[in-house]
C-alpha cells in the first residue's frame, strides 16, 4: 500500500471515528449567543445541524427555561453596535472600551420561542450592560446581572415584568441559583468578590472576597461548594457554602472565564480564554474529590463560555475567537465533535430532548 493510501485510510478511520463518537453525544441541542453577529445558533446534536438567526440585541448570555419552552438572552440593544470585550468589559467592537454614562448600553431581556426559533415573545429592560441571565429552578422568575449597574435585575416571566432590582459588587457578572433555589451566587468582576443573594426576600445577605476579577460560579449538586473562576489569577477558588470561605484555590489555564460542574458533581470544566492578542485555547478539567486538575482538553481559540449536558455525557464549549462550539465526552476527555456557528460566540446553553 502507498503512502497516500496510508494517508487517506488513516484519515477515513479518524473520521469515522470522530462521527461514531459524534454519535454517542446526547440527543438535544445547544444554543450559543454570538456577539459578533448578533445572532443566537442552534445545535441539533442528534444529526449535527447548525441554523443561526439574527436577533435585535448583541446577545452575550443565553439560558433555556426549565420547561424547555423558551430560550432566554440578553445583551444591549444591536442599534447601539456594543459588545464585551474578551475582559469580559463594555466594549466596542474596535475594542475601543465604552462609557459606562453610554446612552445605549440600556440592555434588553429577549424571551424567545423554541418552536418558532428566533420568534421574540417579549422584550423587557435588563439594565446596563447586561451579562448573564438565569432562571429559578422552577422558571418563574429570571435574574440578570445589570453591570454597570451594579445590580442583579429580577423578572417575572410569566408576567413579563420586573420585580425587583437587588444591590451587589462592582460590575457584577456570572451568577447561578443554589441547586434549592434559595441563593444566589454572583460573580463580581471590579471588587474581587461573589455576592450572596437571598432569593426570598431579594437582598444581599454577604459578599465573599475571593480574588481577582470573578466571573463566574458554579454550584456542585448538592449545594456544598461553589467553584468561581478567577480571571486575573489564572485560578479557581472554592467556596464552602456552610461557611461561607473559601477552602481551595486551584491553577488552571490562562484567563479563566465560565465553569460548569457535572450532575453528579464528580468534575467541573473551566474554560481558559486568554486575552484577545494572547488567546488560550484549553478547558481545565477539575476532579472535586481530589481537588486537583485531572485533566487539560484543547478545544479552540478563546475557549469561553460551558454548559453539561443533564445526562452529564458531554460538556460544550463556545471559542469565542475561533466561532465554533466543541462537544466534550466527559469520560474520556476527548473533543468528539466541532460546530462552525456565529461570529464571536460566548453564552451557552442546553436543552434536553424528552
Amino acid at each position: 500500500m502507498s503512502k497516500h493510501q496510508l494517508k487517506l485510510t488513516a484519515l477515513v478511520l479518524a473520521l469515522a471515528t470522530s462521527m461514531l463518537h459524534a454519535a454517542n453525544l446526547p440527543n438535544g441541542f445547544v444554543y450559543s449567543a454570538n456577539e459578533d453577529d448578533k445572532s443566537i445558533s442552534e445545535i441539533r446534536l442528534g444529526n449535527g445541524t447548525v441554523r443561526s438567526k439574527k436577533v435585535p440585541i448583541v446577545p452575550h448570555n443565553v439560558q433555556i427555561a426549565p420547561d424547555g419552552n423558551t430560550l432566554l438572552a440578553v445583551g444591549i440593544p444591536a442599534a447601539s453596535h456594543g459588545a464585551h470585550d474578551m475582559n469580559g468589559m463594555a466594549a466596542m467592537p474596535g475594542g475601543t472600551i465604552a462609557s459606562a454614562a453610554h446612552k445605549d448600553s440600556e440592555g434588553k431581556l429577549l424571551i424567545l420561542d423554541i418552536g418558532q426559533f428566533g420568534k421574540v415573545l417579549a422584550t423587557l429592560p435588563a439594565g446596563e450592560h447586561p451579562a448573564h441571565v438565569v432562571t429559578d429552578p422552577k422558571g418563574k422568575r429570571a435574574y440578570i446581572t445589570s453591570s454597570e449597574d451594579n445590580q442583579v435585575t429580577v423578572v417575572d416571566i410569566a408576567r413579563k415584568r420586573i420585580v425587583a432590582k437587588v444591590s451587589t459588587g462592582a460590575f457584577p457578572h456570572g451568577l447561578r441559583p443554589s441547586p434549592d433555589g434559595r441563593e444566589l451566587y454572583v460573580a463580581n468582576v471590579k471588587d474581587g468578590s461573589v455576592s450572596v443573594i437571598d432569593t426570598a426576600g431579594l437582598k444581599e445577605v454577604t459578599r465573599i472576597p475571593v480574588g481577582r476579577a470573578p466571573v463566574q460560579v458554579a454550584f456542585t449538586p448538592d449545594g456544598k461548594r461553589v467553584y468561581v473562576s478567577l480571571r486575573d489569577d489564572n485560578q479557581v477558588a472554592v467556596i464552602d457554602t456552610s461557611t461561607r470561605q473559601i477552602v481551595g484555590r486551584l491553577a488552571v489555564g490562562r484567563n479563566p472565564i465560565q465553569v460548569y460542574a457535572t450532575p453528579n458533581g464528580s468534575k467541573v470544566y473551566v474554560a481558559n480564554q486568554g486575552t484577545e492578542n494572547n488567546p488560550d485555547n484549553t478547558v481545565s478539567v477539575i476532579e472535586t474529590g481530589g481537588q486537583k486538575v485531572l485533566e487539560t482538553v484543547t478545544t479552540g481559540a478563546g475557549a469561553h463560555g460551558v454548559v453539561v449536558s443533564n445526562d452529564g455525557a458531554a460538556a460544550f464549549i463556545t471559542n469565542t475567537l475561533a466561532g465554533t462550539v466543541s462537544a466534550i465526552d466527559t469520560e474520556t476527555q476527548r473533543v468528539v465533535a466541532t460546530y462552525k456557528v456565529g461570529a464571536g460566540p460566548n453564552g451557552i446553553t442546553y436543552r434536553a430532548i424528552p
